[in-house]
C-alpha cells in the first residue's frame, strides 16, 4: 500500500507538484499564525509587566515589618512577583530620574531628610486579579508593633483604568486570535481538499477498474491516503527549511522595533515545537483531505 501510494504520487507529475505547492502555502499560513501568536503573546506580556500595584509604607515602618508583609503577599495564589524598594533606593532612583532637573534636586537637598517611602511592587499573574489582591490588603492590614497600620497608601485607584483596559485587551486579543486560527485552519483544509480532489480525479478511471475487479474500499483508499500524507510531509519540510533564511532576515531587521522580539531566536528556540506542528498538520491535512475527496467525489 505504501509503495502504491509513492507510485501514485510520482505518477501524478505536475498535479503532484501543484498539490505540494498549494499545501506548502497552506502550511506557511499555519506557520505564520504560530509566529503571529508568539509576537502577540510577547507584546501583551511586555505591556503586562509594565502594569502593577505599588504599596507605599509609612516612614516609621521597619524593614522586618515590610518583609513580613511581603512574605504574606507572595503566598497569595494571584501574585506572580513582589519587589521591595527601600527608602534609600527610592531616593537614589528619584535622583537618577531627575538628574537634569537641578531645581527639584535642590529642593530635595533643602529638606535635609529622605521624604520618600519604602514600597512593594506587586505583579499579578493576571491583570484582572489586582482588585482581589488590593481587597485582601485592605481587609487584613499590616500592623506595626504599636498596632497602627504600616501601609501609607496603595496606588491601585490611579492605575485601575489602565489595568482594566489591559485586561479587556488581553481577553479580546485571545478571542480574536482563536477565531483567526480557526478561520485559517478551515481555509487550509478546504484548499488542501480541493487540490487533492483534483489529483484523485485524474485517477478516476483507474479506480473504476479496481472496483470492477473486486478491490475493497480500503485497498482503493490506501494509496491515495499515502500519497496525501507524502504530499503533506514534503510541503512541511519545504516550509520548515524555507523558514530558516526568512526568519533569520526578519529577526535581524525587525527585532529593534518589535520591542526585542526576534523571529529567528524564537524559530531556533522552538524548532522542535514548530517542526512537530507543521509536520503533523501536513500529514493530517494531506491524509484527511484525501479521505474526504475520495469519499465525497468518487463515491468509493
Amino acid at each position: 500500500m505504501v509503495g502504491a501510494g509513492w507510485k501514485n504520487f510520482a505518477r501524478g507529475g505536475a498535479v503532484s507538484v501543484a498539490t505540494v505547492i498549494v499545501m506548502t502555502v497552506t502550511l506557511a499560513i499555519i506557520g505564520s499564525l504560530i509566529f503571529l501568536s508568539a509576537l502577540l503573546t510577547f507584546t501583551l506580556d511586555s505591556i503586562r509587566d509594565k502594569v502593577g500595584v505599588s504599596v507605599y509604607f509609612v516612614t516609621t515602618a521597619s524593614p522586618n515589618e515590610i518583609f513580613a508583609l511581603k512574605d504574606k503577599i507572595m503566598q497569595l495564589p494571584q501574585v506572580a512577583e513582589v519587589a521591595y524598594t527601600s527608602r534609600e533606593q527610592a531616593l537614589e532612583d528619584f535622583r537618577t530620574r531627575h538628574a537634569n532637573d537641578q531645581l527639584t534636586l535642590q529642593a530635595l537637598d533643602e529638606l535635609g531628610e529622605n521624604p520618600l517611602d519604602a514600597s512593594l511592587e506587586i505583579k499579578a499573574k493576571d491583570p484582572a486579579q489586582y482588585e482581589s489582591i488590593v481587597s485582601t490588603l485592605s481587609t487584613t492590614p499590616a500592623l506595626s508593633v504599636s498596632g497602627s497600620s504600616i501601609i501609607d497608601r496603595i496606588n491601585y485607584e490611579q492605575n485601575k483604568d489602565a489595568i482594566n483596559r489591559l485586561s479587556k485587551a488581553i481577553t479580546a486579543v485571545r478571542e480574536i486570535g482563536l477565531a483567526v486560527v480557526i478561520i485559517f485552519a478551515l481555509a487550509s483544509i478546504l484548499i488542501a481538499f480541493a487540490t487533492i480532489r483534483l489529483a484523485i480525479y485524474t485517477a478516476k478511471e483507474e479506480i473504476g477498474v479496481m472496483r470492477l475487479v473486486g478491490a475493497s474500499n480500503a485497498y482503493i483508499r490506501g494509496p491515495f491516503i499515502v500519497a496525501g500524507v507524502v504530499t503533506g510531509a514534503l510541503a512541511a519540510l519545504v516550509v520548515i527549511i524555507g523558514m530558516f533564511p526568512l526568519m533569520w532576515y526578519a529577526g535581524h531587521k525587525t527585532a529593534s522595533w518589535l520591542g526585542g522580539f526576534n523571529f529567528f531566536s524564537y524559530y531556533t528556540e522552538n524548532f522542535v515545537f514548530i517542526f512537530m506542528v507543521l509536520f503533523v498538520s501536513g500529514i493530517f491535512l494531506g491524509g484527511a483531505a484525501s479521505i474526504l475527496a475520495i469519499r465525497r467525489y468518487l463515491k468509493v
